[in-house]
């Protein structure tokens, strides 16, 4: 199905460098917002002074990690399917390796406080996400994650809720009430450079007004399907309220460094110790 359909990668050399008005967007006078909401709104405010891009951008970069499915190849798995499939052990192993290597996991909120304001964060941090809502995501690596206290970042494709080997409303609300956030991944992750105007409506506005639904909270981040990404959308992000938009393989953009933050997929089938490597090559 359409939703499965994996992007071909040029290069991939152990790890793969991991796309109108809302009713989500932030209203005068909305009294429906929870009190939490307008408490990190005014949290944010008394940090002080909003670093500009190039601040932003001088900042040393935070390993942030992308997985997709957590399971044990099957036959049928083709080879490029499994650059995207992990093994369970093998996830176990880097889980364990983070750990006894002194990561501590991060959420977006910190991520932001850390580029805009400089806020400080927990020694070796790493932020662990998720994406396209596979049901392994929450019964294999919420699980192990719990094992060491680790949060991690769910980005949803909505299209697929409830649907077979899919994470159902129930487990996406589990995970935001466990501590875990939930971050939007469009409606059927179309790719964000093919957008026409009322894709931003289908892709972003209803998928995005779903899981605040879901949740009960504001969704401030996004993850690009297939982590590609272009400069019209930001503005249609800002206006949809995200605080942040999370891509893959290419650099920041120097304008708009919130709006383009790099992430890596783990490729399937690495031991700890590679994943470690890599993820310190690439986050220098």
């Amino acid at each position: 199905m359409a939703m499965r359909k994996f992007f071909a990668v040029s290069i991939l050399f152990y790890l793969v460098s991991c796309g109108s008005h809302s009713d989500n967007a932030p209203q005068a006078g909305d009294t429906l917002k929870p009190v939490s909401e307008t408490n990190k709104e005014e949290s944010h405010a008394s940090k002080g002074k909003r670093a500009g891009a190039a601040e932003v951008m001088a900042r040393k970069p935070i390993p942030i990690l992308c997985y997709h499915q957590i399971r044990d190849w099957k036959h049928e798995d083709s080879r490029m399917a499994r650059d995207y499939i992990m093994p369970i052990d093998n996830f176990k192993d880097q889980m364990k390796v983070l750990h006894d290597s002194g990561y501590h996991t991060i959420l977006p909120d910190q991520l932001y406080d850390y580029l805009v304001y400089g806020s400080p964060l927990p020694t070796h941090p790493v932020m662990l996400t998720y994406d396209d809502t596979d049901e392994d995501q929450y019964t294999v690596a919420k699980p192990v994650m719990d094992q060491y206290g680790y949060k991690g970042v769910f980005f949803i494709m909505t299209v697929s809720i409830g649907k077979n080997h899919y994470m159902s409303k129930d487990q996406i609300r589990e995970l935001s009430q466990a501590g875990h956030v939930i971050g939007s991944h469009t409606w059927d992750h179309k790719n964000v450079k093919k957008y026409e105007e009322a894709d931003y409506v289908t892709q972003i506005e209803k998928p995005t007004k779903q899981l605040r639904e879901i949740t009960g909270k504001k969704i401030d981040y996004f993850a690009y399907p297939f982590g590609l990404w272009r400069p019209e959308a930001i503005p249609h992000l800002k206006e949809h309220g995200f605080r942040a938009a999370f891509q893959l393989y290419a650099p920041n953009d120097p304008n708009d460094p919130l709006y383009t933050i790099r992430r890596i997929i783990v490729a399937g089938g690495m031991s700890g110790a590679s994943m470690l490597k890599a993820m310190r090559n690439n986050f220098k």
